[in-house]
C-alpha cells in the first residue's frame, strides 16, 4: 500500500518543467539538482523542503521538455508525492518512471494551502487534507503503474528480470 504523509508545498498552473528544474542544471546529478528544485517559482523551496513533504499544483503540472531531470530533482528534493489538478503527460510517465508517485485530484487546489498536512493513498486512490478535515476523491492509477510505483520505479525491476535471468 502506497500511503504518504506530508506537509504540502503549493504551486499553481503549468508549471513547467524550466521552472522545475532551470536548464543549465539538467546534466548535473541528482543530488546536486535537488539544490534547485523549483529555484524560480520558490527559491526557499530547496533549502527548506522536508523528507516526506508533498507537493501541491494546479493544471498542466510538469509541461514543456520532456526532460527527466524534472521528476528527479523532485523526488531527490525529498517530496514523496505530487498531487496536481492535472500533469503533462510526459510528466507524469517520467515520473512513474523514476519511482515518484503522482497523482491527479480534480479540486486539490481548491482544497489545500501552503503547509497543510495531506495523507495520500495513491493505491486508494484518496487524498485528505487533514488540516482542513477534508476527503478528496483522486483518478485510479492502473494496475501496471502502482507495479512500477511499488517496485520503486523502471529500473529496480529492470535489475529484477535480469538477476532472474543470469
Amino acid at each position: 500500500m502506497l500511503v504518504m504523509r506530508g506537509k504540502t508545498w503549493k504551486f499553481g498552473d503549468s508549471i513547467n518543467t524550466d521552472l522545475i528544474i532551470p536548464s543549465q542544471y539538467c546534466w548535473d546529478p541528482p543530488d546536486e539538482l535537488r539544490k534547485h528544485a523549483m529555484e524560480p517559482v520558490n527559491p526557499r523551496f530547496a533549502s527548506q523542503v522536508q523528507e516526506g513533504d508533498v507537493m501541491v499544483a494546479g493544471k498542466n503540472f510538469g509541461c514543456g521538455s520532456s526532460r527527466e531531470a524534472a521528476p528527479i530533482a523532485i523526488k531527490y528534493a525529498g517530496v514523496s508525492a505530487v498531487v496536481a489538478e492535472s500533469f503533462s503527460r510526459i510528466f507524469f510517465r517520467n515520473a512513474i518512471a523514476i519511482g515518484l508517485p503522482v497523482i491527479e485530484c480534480s479540486d486539490i487546489a481548491l482544497y489545500s494551502e501552503e503547509g497543510d498536512m495531506l495523507e495520500i493513498d495513491i493505491e486508494g486512490a484518496v487524498v485528505r487534507n487533514i488540516t482542513r478535515n477534508k476527503t478528496l476523491t483522486a483518478k485510479p492509477l492502473p494496475a501496471e503503474m502502482l507495479e512500477v510505483l511499488f517496485k520503486g520505479g523502471i529500473i529496480p525491476i529492470l535489475k529484477e528480470i535480469a538477476k532472474q535471468n543470469e
